[in-house]
């Protein structure tokens, strides 16, 4: 597997045909295997969090979620990357390859999204559901437990800046096959969020609608500035 490295941070060179590929084989195979769909706001966090890189280098696949992963990946190791494999893309494409066999749990959001997440997909493409839970807890173990009785093919986790470090944190008692932290597509699946307009997305500007569209968002573009600079200057390092 080409894996390429930026700011410290794994990217695997794939897009989402081979991830789902790659997916596929987890699923066929012993073990946890973690997923995390690699953000600018996850690279610009891991600078002051060693937990986070540790989380980036021990999965078995980091995708690039978002064009500026993309961007960034070219401007400093001058690789192309086939495109972005976002968690709302990577998560119907899964369920429309796998559909029935798939046992899946669904962790996040809140409470009644994960039910509605869950019921939907299963009547669109055949999924099984595996188990349901809202991202309003304080105790970690008897979520991990109930998930390691469910024993998942995939499990989904939407608690954004907790999700990946629950998985990675608790990877070796999830029981889980695949487990990939998903933001907030639980909230799509349920309904409760429709996906900004395909043009946009062709565009690879979705990201930019959620944020202009969502003011609870205005304060990520702190971090995404904070990421372009932090790129500009690894680039001017290393020139």
């Amino acid at each position: 597997m080409r894996r390429a490295e930026i700011l410290g941070l794994p990217v695997d060179l794939v897009g989402l045909e081979e991830a789902v590929e790659r997916i596929g084989k987890m699923l066929d195979s012993p073990g946890t295997h973690q997923v995390i769909t690699l953000n600018p706001e996850y690279v610009v966090r891991a600078q002051s969090d060693p937990e986070l890189v540790r989380a980036a280098r021990q999965s078995e696949l980091v995708t690039a979620d978002g064009v500026g992963i993309v961007w960034a990946v070219r401007r400093l190791t001058g690789e192309q990357l086939p495109g972005r494999v976002t968690g709302a893309d990577l998560t119907p494409a899964l369920f429309e390859r796998f559909g029935p066999r798939l046992r899946v749990f669904f962790l996040g959001a809140k409470p009644g999204v994960a039910e509605k997440a869950a019921e939907n997909a299963r009547a669109r493409w055949g999924i099984q559901v595996a188990g349901v839970q809202d991202g309003y807890f304080k105790d970690e173990a008897p979520v991990v437990e109930r998930i390691a009785q469910a024993r998942p093919d995939l499990l989904l986790v939407g608690m954004g800046e907790r999700q990946d470090l629950f998985i990675h944190r608790h990877k070796a008692r999830l029981g889980a096959k695949v487990a990939i932290g998903v933001g907030g597509v639980l909230d799509v699946l349920s309904g409760e969020v429709k996906r900004v307009h395909p043009l946009a997305q062709r565009l690879k500007l979705e990201w930019l609608v959620r944020i202009a569209g969502d003011h609870k968002r205005w304060g990520r573009f702190p971090r995404l500035l904070q990421f372009v600079r932090l790129v500009r200057a690894a680039e001017k390092a290393h020139s």
